[in-house]
């Protein structure tokens, strides 16, 4: 979906000054909040892009002014909320209330840094040729989707080269919707600045694209 987090090309949101010296965590809650979520996406109640599809239907005015942990501290509790582990109740009382249901599974303690060393592939068994070789010239659709994407608005309906062949990957679009991991090829395709942004540059921006979203230019 084209919503608050698809800010690439947009103008009128000011200047990007990063801090100096900025640490990993501005405050204890914030690292809190990280662990949260690493231990609810390895518990199965749902996927990493279902979680991110979360997070891009808050509020506009929300997403645009709040802090990164409040964003992913607003989608997680939602999440939460949506599958009956924690209740309105709950959330009032700051502590436990009601009975919760229980996740598929659950993350140790013990288990964290041999699950966070293994990460969380979305690579593939392929099941179908690629319809794209290096070299070749394609153009991007334009994909108005209300549901999940990882094409973003400024690449809609735009000329580029595939850049390189990565193999096949769950589908964000169909895993972000509930709609099972749906594999498909995945493809870095280089973009020149100028097609992107309409102005003469030798810069070029890459972005890995799936299959679907591409057609022959």
């Amino acid at each position: 979906m084209i919503g608050a987090q698809d800010l690439g090309g947009r103008d009128g949101f000011g200047p990007i000054n990063p801090e100096r010296d900025e640490p990993v965590f501005h405050a204890g809650w914030e690292r809190r909040v990280l662990g949260f979520t690493v231990a609810m996406g390895a518990s199965g109640a749902w996927t990493g892009d279902q979680n991110r599809h979360r997070r891009e239907r808050l509020p506009q005015d929300f997403y645009w002014s709040a802090n990164y942990y409040d964003i992913w501290l607003t989608a997680l509790t939602q999440n939460l909320q949506e599958r009956g582990m924690v209740t309105a109740r709950d959330l009032e009382a700051g502590h436990a209330i009601d009975p919760p249901k229980p996740p598929p599974r659950v993350l140790k303690g013990e288990a964290v840094a041999a699950t966070l060393a293994k990460g969380f592939p979305y690579i593939r068994e392929s099941k179908a040729t690629a319809a794209f070789a290096v070299g070749d010239a394609i153009r991007t659709i334009r994909n108005e989707t209300p549901g999940h994407t990882r094409l973003p608005a400024y690449a809609m309906e735009k000329r580029g080269v595939i850049a390189a062949v990565r193999g096949v990957h769950v589908y964000p679009d169909s895993n972000g919707m509930g709609q099972g991991e749906d594999p498909r090829w995945l493809y870095t395709v280089r973009f020149t600045a100028a097609e992107l942004w309409g102005h003469p540059s030798p810069d070029s921006v890459c972005l890995d694209l799936w299959e679907p979203y591409l057609v022959r230019a």
